[in-house]
Parts: C-alpha cells; structure tokens; sequence
C-alpha cells in the first residue's frame, strides 16, 4: 500500500486478562461489542470498530507533482451521477483522471458524489463559485460555520479533492471578477477559507488557482489576484480554442504562463478548456496535446464537455474526436490516482 494513501492504525494485541474475559462472556451467552471484525477499511472510509482510531492523512504530494499528465474531463451530471463518465471513457478510449465539477459556495459538501469520483481513479476538482455573500463578507468572518463544516467533512472523507475557488477572477462576467470585487478582496477571500481548511487539517486539499487566460484582457495584472505559493498548489489557466482570436497554445496560453512565472513557479494546470466545433477543431486537439506535451511544467488539462453558448463536445466532430482518441493513447498522459 502507497505511503500516501490513508491507513487505520493497527489495533494492540489484547492482555491475556481481557481474552479470557471474552471467553467467559461467550460460555455465558454474551456477545462482543460489535465491529469487532479485522477486514481492512477502504480509503476515505472507517469500519465500525475503527470510528474512534486516528487514520493517516491523505498526503496529495504526489498528484501535484505527478509522474504522468492529468487528462480530464468536466461531464453533465457529475458527481451526482457518474452515467456519463462511462460512454465517455468509450469514446475517447481513456479513463479521465480528472473529473470537474461545479458547486455554488454555500452549497454542502458532496462526500459520496466526490467518494464515487475517487473509486474510479479519478482526481475530483470542484470549482467553488462564490455566487453570494460578496467576498468581504467571506473575508470578514460571516461564513466562517459553513466553510469549517465544508472543511471536516473533507477531512472526514479522507480522499484527495482539489478545489479552484473563485476561478476566473480577473475577468468581468462573474459576480467575484473585477468589476465587483477587489484583487484585495480576493485574496484575502481565499486566505481565510485556506487557513480555516488548514485549521481544521484539512491537509487533503489541492488549491488551484485558477484565472482566466489574459489575452481578452491583458491590462489586468494576474499577480495582484495571487494568494501566495504558501496558499496556492497549482496555478491553474482557463482558456478555450475558439473560432476567433488566438488558436495555438503558444498564444493562447503563453502570455500568461508568461506573467505567471514572473512571480510563482508553481506547477500550471489548465482547468477548463475545449475547442469550438469548426474545419480547425481537429489541428486545436492535435496544438492543445502538443502543448501540454512540450511543457514539462504543465500538469494537464480539463476538457469542458458539456454545451454551454457552444457546444463544446468532443464527441459531435467525428474527425476531432478521432484525433482526441489517437492522442490520449499516449502512456504519458492519464492514469490512475491512487496508485501515484
């Protein structure tokens, strides 16, 4: 069994007086406290006799840092219903080590959902969007019930999730962007949730960090927005290939890997992208391969299959999904979490 993964302390071996205590309550037709079995929990999980004994904390170090490339995918219906993951798998011909999910901030902690995720050597990354209360208010303290809730229950399940708080910040179409919030507020945002998590141990945690890429806007300054590499694991990218506008990975996601590495060297991770359908779609998923490929500092990526003012499914371009299943071939890229 990995270092890394958690494993129940091992119980003592029972005093000689307690064994013939237990012999003499079964000649007398007493029963033993229950639980009393020696079959071994499953991860993120406790047997009854178990509940009481301390567990080894998940350790992530080694999926921030991986040996292979994340290959993921954000599906309808996840982590609810896991019905879509498998016709995907199909027709990429790949299982995603990486499945995305959306949860609004407030919304409750979604343990067997994110246990389901895990169980099929998936990494569960929830993007945490902070719809309502403002940042300030999440800053100053007014959620602190609900977010060291959020946070033992994480502990508690004792599996790797990874969350992007707040993604795409400096960008103006989120009720957290800029035009409604403060880099300052931001940060100081997410500080505070971070240190609340550390407080509670929730040490299981991958912090993804998550702009967009700046190219719509590259007079806003990325660096302003960052928490620091004390608080922060991956600085994520999100960035899409779309009919207009830049159409390589190099200048759709160079000018800020570029600005990113003038203040942290973090592993990059791209946490949302896709390509619109067109005659180019098939050359973007061969370019986005390339790319992640060519950098050893980038993680993976997330693919974004769900319809949304496009449809971004890989699966309606028979051609570009061809290209997709050849390129996630590639040993390099996908494979199973819990054996990292």
């Amino acid at each position: 069994m990995s270092a890394h993964r958690p494993n129940v302390v091992l119980r003592r071996t029972m005093p000689l007086l307690a064994v013939l205590t237990a012999g003499l309550m079964l000649l007398t037709g007493c029963s033993l406290t229950a639980g009393s079995g020696n079959s071994a929990a499953e991860p993120g999980m406790t047997s009854g006799a178990d509940k009481a004994e301390p567990v080894t904390p998940y350790d992530v170090t080694p999926l921030i840092k991986p040996n292979g490339k994340y290959i993921g995918v954000a599906l309808e219906g996840v982590p609810e219903s896991l019905k879509a993951v498998s016709p995907y798998k199909e027709k990429i011909g790949k299982q995603p080590n990486v499945l995305e999910f959306y949860s609004a901030f407030g919304d409750g902690f979604d343990t067997s959902g994110v246990r389901r995720i895990y169980q099929t050597g998936a990494l569960p990354f929830i993007a945490w969007e902070p719809f309502k209360p403002s940042l300030k208010a999440i800053a100053d303290g007014t959620q602190d019930a609900y977010i060291k809730k959020y946070a033992r229950d994480l502990v508690q399940l004792n599996l790797p999730v990874a969350i992007s708080f707040g993604h795409e910040m400096n960008g103006d179409w989120y009720a957290w962007g800029r035009t409604k919030a403060t880099p300052a507020q931001y940060v100081a945002a997410w500080r505070h949730i971070h240190d609340l998590f550390q407080d509670a141990g929730a040490t299981n945690v991958i912090w993804v960090w998550t702009p967009n890429v700046i190219t719509p806007m590259p007079n806003v300054g990325l660096k302003q927005y960052y928490p620091g590499d004390a608080y922060v694991d991956w600085a994520g990218m999100i960035g899409y290939y779309a009919l207009t506008g830049p159409h390589t990975f190099d200048t759709l996601y160079g000018p800020t890997m570029d600005q990113i590495r003038t203040f942290t060297k973090k592993p990059i991770f791209i946490a949302e992208t896709a390509a619109q359908e067109g005659q180019r779609r098939r050359a973007d998923v061969d370019d986005l391969f390339d790319g992640v490929k060519a950098h050893d500092d980038v993680l993976g990526f997330v693919w974004f299959n769900i319809p949304k003012r496009a449809d971004w499914r890989i699966e309606i371009s028979p051609l570009a999904l061809a290209e997709y299943r050849k390129r996630a071939t590639d040993p390099g890229f996908g494979f199973d979490i819990r054996k990292q």
